[in-house]
């Protein structure tokens, strides 16, 4: 089956909200085992909508479109809806009654006569229930495609699009595929370098395709089988994942939705230790990151914010002429507060960052960007300079992501 989608509000193609809708229904329908092949967005225009459903519903046989059906004046779906499909726009009287019916239940808020708007449905049309807002939906066949127009309020839509559109679309599907996911996430190397670790895995021939998209500062691969049955599909897909994991070694973090601050969450509790943090250049944003998983107060002391030179020496104990000798943001200094940090507390891990995020700051010798790790342990110390790229946000996350990796690589290596 061909399925497109089509988004409708002038708050999308302005940047104003991002579309989620159209991700959603994506999603869900591949769970199906159901592709969109197309995606549209259009402005609260009427001459576009009807453009839009007359060139989708030339190739596709069944459109989903959200968005525009509440009772401004500015939502034209339903009466773009008609136009295109050559049928009159009349007040539905169950659509009417659902509208007092909610508008009844919202705050007591008195029905105005424009929420008649909202009951104007094409006719011919059959109505897609809306428990939670005050628009119904309706769905359509035009030219044999199925149309179906949903409000664009996700939570609605997403109940919608689950209790009548996909069960709708099911029943008419004569043979549906077996589509399987897996997603690896990944960080440290570059989009390039991903791209020629993986290089011959996919095998699009035999319903196998791989992507790497870029979420700075990591990276997510997607690897998907699809073929006639779940043997067919297991068959394709856990080979790749297999290969796909030795070639990217300890660059993936996780899979799924788990994030890095996860997986290193989850490898403090499986290896029983403890960690303090000293930080400057970064801020606290490690801690942040640390304390906002559940239970993190099992493994994680304390933190401290050392960012001038005398807040180094008074909690951390730097010696003040390391300080003027080497300068905060050098290798010595950030042994120094890490050994510092975990003396201070008497933790098993004591991971230290001092660097210059920008945008002042920076000479030729350390330039903006310049920031030293260093993790203390009872097995060593390890120290490392780092040049970051970008601003002073990107400078930091890149230091607090790079922070967490250097952890979740140690516990990794601890027996």
């Amino acid at each position: 089956m061909r399925i497109s989608t089509l988004s409708i509000g002038d708050e999308l193609i302005c940047g104003q909200l991002i579309d989620t809708n159209a991700g959603t229904i994506a999603s869900r329908l591949l769970l199906e085992g159901l592709r969109i092949q197309r995606h549209l967005t259009v402005g609260d225009n009427e001459p576009d909508i009807i453009g839009a459903l007359s060139d989708l519903g030339r190739i596709s046989d069944t459109i989903i479109v959200t968005g525009g059906l509440g009772p401004t004046a500015d939502d034209l779906t339903s009466r773009a809806a008609a136009r295109a499909t050559g049928r009159r726009l009349v007040i539905n009287e169950e659509a009417r009654g659902h509208v007092r019916q909610m508008s009844g239940k919202l705050d007591n808020l008195i029905v105005c006569p424009l929420s008649d708007k909202q009951a104007m449905i094409p006719t011919k049309s059959v109505l897609i229930p809306n428990p939670s807002g005050t628009a119904c939906g309706f769905h359509l066949m035009h030219n044999g495609c199925f149309m179906f127009f949903m409000p664009g309020v996700p939570s609605e839509m997403t109940i919608m699009l689950r209790d009548t559109v996909i069960p709708f679309i099911l029943e008419r599907v004569p043979h549906k595929r077996v589509i399987r996911t897996v997603s690896l996430n990944l960080f440290g190397p570059c989009e390039a370098e991903v791209d020629e670790l993986l290089s011959g895995i996919a095998r699009a021939e035999l319903g196998l395709t791989l992507g790497i998209c870029v979420n700075f500062p990591w990276m997510k691969v997607t690897l998907r089988a699809e073929a006639d049955n779940d043997d067919a599909v297991t068959d394709l897909l856990v080979p790749a994942v297999s290969t796909v994991r030795d070639r990217l070694k300890e660059y993936c973090f996780s899979s799924g939705d788990l994030s890095m601050d996860d997986t290193v969450a989850e490898l403090f509790r499986d290896k029983c230790l403890t960690l303090s943090l000293a930080e400057s250049c970064s801020g606290g944003l490690i801690a942040k990151r640390i304390t906002d998983i559940p239970g993190s107060s099992g493994y994680f002391s304390e933190g401290v914010v050392t960012y001038s030179n005398e807040a180094k020496t008074r909690l951390l104990g730097v010696p003040a002429d390391l300080l003027n000798s080497c300068g905060a943001v050098s290798s010595e200094c950030a042994s120094a507060m890490a050994k510092g940090a975990r003396a201070a507390s008497g933790s098993d891990l004591g991971l230290a960052v001092t660097g210059i995020a920008g945008p002042d700051g920076g000479s030729e010798e350390k330039p903006v960007g310049t920031v030293f790790i260093s993790l203390a342990a009872a097995d060593g110390c390890w120290t490392k300079r780092f040049q970051f790229n970008g601003n002073r946000d990107e400078v930091r996350a890149m230091t607090a992501w790079t922070a967490l990796d250097w952890l979740r690589r140690y516990l990794l290596k601890r027996e």
